[in-house]
């Protein structure tokens, strides 16, 4: 009967951010159906998909990053070059961007993430900074700092196209991420992870290898990075280093933070909030920028767990 309750209650855990997720995607054209509104939620599942990787390296395991956006320069400007320099198709080319992506991760991850703290966000942060410079110098395969044009996508003979059609394979994007960020936390790596989030000392001696799961995380986050830059860039059509840029990691790390740390739908919840807010702020002008800092002061004042964490630990408070 215990089995049974628990079992009853994991699968309502993984369910519940997923159904409300799909709900919420089927309402939006509903209630928005202009190609503006289509295109900005698009833009929001991209960015909730890139910062669902950070979930999961800094939410899940505890490690901080602030270079994520170099991998989404990668598998940007993978589905850019391939196309373009070497004639590959765009959909395999985002493939093999988040494989790119891995595998630098793999590359760098394993002597940056013997570092904690202070030391290792430093070094993400100077990771980040190179992605970007060579992006922006290696002007004749990256097209520097113009950017450079991207082929569209084709899935299996169809070439997508148009803010709806965009807006559907965006969605469908962000609920496989999130369901198998979901299946991660509750799996048995998940449970290792959220142990040496806690104390790397004690998860060692309960004999987790702590190195490769921080590894592992670190190569996860870094491909959803890569799959969410090269839908970015077929979406756009076209891409520039300001993808990798270190202003965007910024934003990332904050769509993980303000919507609340650890919470796949609390990431969806922060990406909207940082990608939605300016679009509504631009009326203000000059003022814009300040007054988006101030409401992210305000938020993480009276919400300090994130807004998901928080508002779902106010309803329990009054439950009877």
């Amino acid at each position: 009967m215990a089995a049974t309750a628990n079992l009853s209650r994991v699968l309502r855990a993984r369910l519940t951010p997923l159904i409300v997720l799909a709900a919420l995607m089927v309402l939006v054209p509903v209630l928005a159906p202009s190609s503006f509104h289509l295109r900005v939620a698009a833009l929001v599942w991209i960015f909730a998909l890139a910062a669902l990787g950070l979930t999961i390296l800094m939410g899940y395991a505890g490690q901080v990053s602030l270079g994520h956006a170099g991998f989404v320069g990668i598998g940007a400007y993978a589905v850019a070059i391939g196309p373009a320099r070497l004639g590959l198709d765009p959909l395999l080319c985002l493939v093999l961007g988040a494989v790119l992506a891995g595998m630098i991760a793999y590359g760098v991850g394993r002597p940056i993430l013997k570092l904690k703290g202070y030391y290792l966000a430093i070094a993400t942060l100077g990771f980040g900074v190179i992605v970007a410079l060579v992006l922006h110098s290696e002007a004749e395969i990256t097209g520097g700092p113009d950017g450079m044009a991207v082929s569209r996508l084709s899935l299996f003979g169809w070439r997508v196209s148009g803010a709806l059609n965009w807006y559907w394979v965006t969605s469908g994007a962000l609920l496989i991420g999130a369901l198998l960020a979901l299946n991660i936390a509750a799996s048995p790596t998940g449970r290792a992870l959220r142990a040496l989030h806690d104390s790397e000392v004690a998860a060692a001696g309960a004999g987790i290898d702590v190195g490769a799961k921080k590894l592992a995380a670190f190569v996860v986050a870094a491909v959803y990075g890569a799959v969410a830059g090269g839908l970015l860039a077929a979406m756009n059509g076209l891409i520039t280093p300001e993808a990798a840029s270190f202003s965007h990691s910024i934003e990332l790390v904050a769509m993980v933070i303000i919507g609340g740390l650890g919470s796949v739908f609390g990431t969806v919840v922060g990406a909207a909030f940082l990608v939605v807010l300016p679009q509504m702020l631009t009326a203000l002008q000059e003022y814009e920028q300040a007054v988006l800092g101030l409401l992210i002061m305000v938020f993480m004042i009276f919400l300090p767990q994130g807004i998901v964490p928080s508002i779902r630990a106010y309803i329990l408070e009054r439950l009877p």
